[in-house]
């Protein structure tokens, strides 16, 4: 891209993020809103996996673990302790961070599958554990968990309270993910996802690179579980198991990985179709999402955002 046309890309790239701003503070008064925040959880568990995976290269199939971890902590903190919903967020986001921190240490030092292997380990050994421990409720789960009163003051029983807070949450959360991207801890990033050997000759300390990036997406991605478990008054044992990691992959591949906007519009086409045929087709909607993934892998590798992305470049060079 010349010099010339960067000061207009960038004007065109906040001109797109301000009207869906917008339309995301309109939303709720036209589409249901516990559906929306649904969508906008998953969408930035999806975007904080995208930024371990395709920004730094690494392949983590224990996501999962972070999602639930913060969610039973974020419901525990609410429903026993008393606190408020502000106070359970932040302390199932800081758990998710911690325990980020603990698999990174002991995963980074891998690469490949290895690496994504450990992640997968160590995320079983999280789910067995939720599992036994009874404050956690087992098979059935964290329930009861009251949405309480933000700062003391607002009511979120009320679902449009609700949703703007969820919608905050998930605001921060893709501002953060898009910061560091275009910092230079995201341009390092990128270093090291496509030559660790070059960036290491550089000087770079990449492991201290890797595991900060773990952490980062660990955060967040526990930042989404917590808000969740808020949503739906309920923290369960799926949002802890091995499923719900492979979910994250299909949402950020097949929305484009490597892309800002692409785990969310996976995401949201994920969600938006188990929303809509679970009561149509029942379990059928597992084989209709894994045939419009094999298409997508197969006939559009870069997926949604990737490809339309591409297709405009193509379109601005002819």
């Amino acid at each position: 891209m010349s010099t010339a046309s960067q000061p207009t890309a960038l004007i065109k790239t906040e001109v797109l993020y301000s009207g869906l701003f917008i339309l995301g503070l309109i939303a709720p008064f036209a589409i249901y809103p516990t559906f929306l925040m649904k969508l906008f959880c998953f969408a930035l568990f999806a975007s904080a996996f995208n930024l371990l995976l395709g920004f730094a290269g690494l392949l983590s199939f224990g996501h999962a673990a972070f999602l639930g971890t913060a969610g039973y902590v974020c419901g525990l903190m609410v429903r026993d302790v008393g606190v408020t919903p502000e106070i359970g967020i932040l302390a199932g986001t800081v758990c998710a961070g911690l325990l980020g921190w603990v698999f990174g240490i002991l995963a980074i030092r891998r690469t490949g599958i290895y690496f994504a292997m450990i992640t997968l380990a160590l995320a079983q050994m999280v789910y067995f554990v939720v599992l036994q421990i009874k404050a956690t409720g087992g098979e059935d789960g964290l329930q009861g968990v009251p949405r309480g009163h933000l700062f003391g003051l607002i009511d979120l029983s009320d679902n449009i309270a609700m949703y703007y807070l969820v919608y905050a949450v998930f605001s921060i959360g893709f501002f953060i993910i898009y910061r560091t991207i275009h910092s230079p801890f995201g341009q390092i990033l990128k270093a090291i996802r496509e030559n660790e050997p070059r960036a290491i000759s550089l000087g770079y300390d990449v492991n201290k690179f890797k595991l900060m990036a773990f952490v980062i997406s660990a955060s967040l991605a526990g930042l989404a579980g917590a808000t969740k478990t808020l949503i739906f008054q309920l923290a369960s044992l799926s949002d802890v198991h091995w499923h719900t990691s492979g979910e994250v992959v299909l949402m950020t591949l097949l929305g484009g990985l490597g892309t800002i906007l692409g785990p969310a519009v996976g995401s949201a086409t994920i969600v938006t179709l188990q929303n809509e045929l679970a009561d149509k087709v029942g379990s059928w909607v597992t084989v209709i999402m894994g045939t419009i993934f094999v298409v997508c892998v197969l006939a559009f590798r870069r997926g949604i955002v990737g490809e339309i992305q591409a297709l405009i470049q193509r379109a601005g060079i002819r």
